[in-house]
């Protein structure tokens, strides 16, 4: 059974993450260092895509006056979010089922995606932020929440 309840669906995927990016990151590494020397590690690219959404008005911004943070926002979610799924990929994922959230090596990914998601509203992206939306809900449905959407 899934962590979901899903008898039928696949096993819940568990990413090994970067160590050694992680322990940077906690112990105060800029995080566009920690990228750079570890661009794989979706992690970085979730505190550098978080960093330059803090303080953004969402309103504002989606009234047309939107900042170059939330375009850099946008690109770093990118990054993280396409590192993430090809971690996912090597770790048996095939597009769908359990990302579990409290499984702290999976948050790198879904944060990257719940930035993206609101990078994209914030743009105007509707059907970017929807996907994004659908697939927190689809690999957790306590992610969403988590990531503040």
């Amino acid at each position: 059974m899934t962590s979901f309840g899903d008898l039928l669906g696949p096993p819940p995927t568990l990413l090994t993450g970067d160590d050694e990016a992680e322990s940077d990151l906690l112990n105060g590494v800029a995080p566009a260092t920690v990228a750079a020397g570890s661009p794989t590690a979706s992690i970085a690219w979730a505190y550098l895509a978080e960093a330059a959404l803090e303080g953004v008005d969402d309103s504002a911004a989606a009234a047309g006056d939107v900042p170059p943070e939330v375009v850099a926002a946008y690109a770093y979610a990118r990054t993280g979010y396409h590192r993430g799924l090809d971690q996912l990929r090597k770790h048996g994922w095939k597009g769908y089922g359990p990302v579990p959230w409290e499984h702290q090596q999976n948050q790198g990914f879904l944060r990257c995606v719940g930035a993206l998601a609101r990078a994209a509203k914030i743009i105007g992206e509707e059907d970017e932020y929807l996907r994004c939306l659908d697939l927190l809900n689809d690999c957790d449905p306590r992610a969403a929440e988590n990531v503040g959407l």
